[in-house]
């Protein structure tokens, strides 16, 4: 679906709920809801890859991949593979978050942080979920360049990273003056985050299935955050007071 058509199924929602309920806080909800329906929808072509990986689907090609990227291996690819896959490691998308914050609260963009902050720890907590119920065991036909202490569907870092950067990306971008830095910021966003999925299969500890995987999961988690920002801006008209806490929620920032 292009991205025009998907404004116009969202501003449909959105006109719907907002002739049917009054008030700020209820139709925000109501439309939270048709988010977490939607997102169990994205969940439900995550869980049929899930069913291909435990089949044994996608296991040859899941192997071949792994392969590939070992003949590539370097001294200096290893290095360099080390210091990305570092940008998806929990500590340093801590302090991304919390500098992402404290830019977005000082300017006052307080709804924006606070979607951050829950976009980021509902992110780890559903990864930590998916990964104990299919409790996929690390790749070991190639040897991994970096120690693993969980299982390895989906991939921690790619979710992560998906959440982390497309978040940021999205509530920062928004505010750039021009729609070239906008679109600039997205796509740094994006090599970052295709870079950090591809460290992961070079450093031999996730197959492509679960980079794929995280990537869906975290885009279906981040797909939300984006529609809940767009019912932020829809419904502000209804409580005049949410502009102090969210400037430019009145202007069409699409």
């Amino acid at each position: 679906m292009y991205p025009a058509t998907r404004g116009v199924v969202l501003n449909t929602i959105l006109r719907f709920i907002a002739r049917h309920l009054r008030g700020f806080f209820a139709p925000l909800a109501a439309f939270i809801t048709v988010g977490m329906v939607v997102a169990a929808v994205a969940l439900g072509i995550f869980a049929g890859i899930a069913e291909g990986v435990e089949e044994g689907v996608t296991q040859k090609f899941d192997e071949a991949v792994l392969h590939w990227f070992q003949t590539s291996r370097t001294a200096f690819l290893d290095d360099a593979m080390l210091e990305i896959t570092a940008l998806g490691a929990g500590l340093v998308l801590v302090v991304i978050v919390l500098i992402a914050s404290v830019f977005l609260w000082q300017t006052q963009h307080k709804w924006s942080a606070y979607l951050l902050l829950l976009a980021t720890v509902g992110g780890k907590l559903l990864n930590t979920i998916l990964k104990a119920a299919y409790a996929r065991p690390r790749p070991s036909i190639v040897e991994s360049l970096t120690e693993t202490h969980s299982a390895s569907f989906p991939s921690g870092h790619a979710m992560s990273s998906m959440v982390v950067y497309g978040s940021v990306a999205y509530l920062v971008g928004r505010l750039e003056p021009s729609k070239r830095l906008k679109y600039t910021t997205w796509a740094v966003a994006a090599i970052v985050i295709l870079a950090i999925g591809a460290s992961r299969m070079y450093l031999g500890v996730h197959y492509p299935s679960d980079v794929v995987a995280g990537f869906i999961a975290g885009l279906a988690w981040v797909g939300f955050l984006v529609a809940t920002m767009r019912a932020l801006q829809f419904f502000s008209g209804r409580r005049p007071e949410t502009h102090s806490e969210e400037r430019d929620l009145h202007e069409d920032t699409t």
